[in-house]
């Protein structure tokens, strides 16, 4: 992700897949980075396919996804309305069809209740709010510190995925455990990718896919690596190149076969 020098107001219109979107988000509250762009790219869409975002934002990760699959019919559920508003605002000036829902997933909309997903994506908050310091921005703490309970989440994501689809969740790698244990009661067929920053580091982020009435065993997948080298040798970007390929060109995050 890329500030561009267009800024109005509390916004900033921001570049991601090498300015293949703009997305326009708050200066000053939650911003998005690379892992909503990351979760898109590694969610095993098809052309044609449905998909919901829970806890959309400003619609980095579905607008990612829908940028590298074409023709999906998109669907975003966002609780916080100003959000939900620049989703559709992105929507509008990026050309990608997406329906905005705003709404809390622990109060499902009407509208989504009976309606089932071939994929369902989400990038929860990552952290307890009882062991941090509050973000003094309500946008971004919202987004940041859990309000809903993570184990919710996994449970309402799989009540809106059709037999056969597919759950994928990006989440902080401390919190695997509790991910897991609430995947396996609601999921099956149960894959993670951590995510490295650098070699002979540990993962600070992990990928989960699983799938809806899926019986195939557990993987652990080998790490993703973000960076290249062992440590940050100059003000400049070192991605590796597949990681730059995903960020900056729109490819997709491949689980190991």
């Amino acid at each position: 992700m890329t500030q561009l020098e267009h800024e109005a107001g509390d916004l900033t219109c921001d570049a991601f897949l090498g300015g293949r979107l703009r997305i326009w988000q708050p200066a000053r509250g939650y911003r998005a980075g690379v892992d909503p762009v990351l979760l898109a790219a590694a969610v095993p869409a098809k052309p044609g396919q449905s998909v919901l975002e829970l806890g959309c934002g400003a619609g980095a990760a579905v607008f990612c996804l829908g940028r590298r699959v074409p023709e999906l019919c998109l669907t975003g559920l966002e609780r916080q309305a100003d959000y939900a508003d620049l989703a559709r605002r992105n929507a509008a000036e990026n050309d990608i069809g997406l329906e905005v829902v705003t709404g809390d997933l622990a109060l499902m909309p009407a509208c989504l209740r009976e309606r089932r997903f071939d994929h369902v994506i989400a990038n929860p908050p990552y952290y307890d709010p009882t062991r941090r310091t509050a973000a003094t921005d309500l946008g971004r703490e919202a987004a940041l510190a859990e309000v809903t309970p993570l184990t919710d989440w996994v449970a309402q994501a799989a009540r809106r995925c059709a037999p056969g689809g597919y759950v994928s969740i990006i989440q902080a790698a401390e919190r695997l455990p509790e991910l897991l244990s609430a995947a396996a009661r609601h999921l099956g067929s149960i894959e993670v990718l951590p995510l490295i920053p650098r070699r002979g580091r540990a993962a600070r982020r992990m990928l989960m896919r699983a799938r809806k009435g899926g019986r195939a065993d557990f993987r652990l997948h080998d790490g993703w690596l973000l960076h290249a080298g062992a440590a940050h040798d100059g003000d400049r970007e070192n991605y590796t190149p597949t990681t730059a390929s995903v960020l900056r060109e729109g490819e997709a995050l491949p689980f190991p076969g």
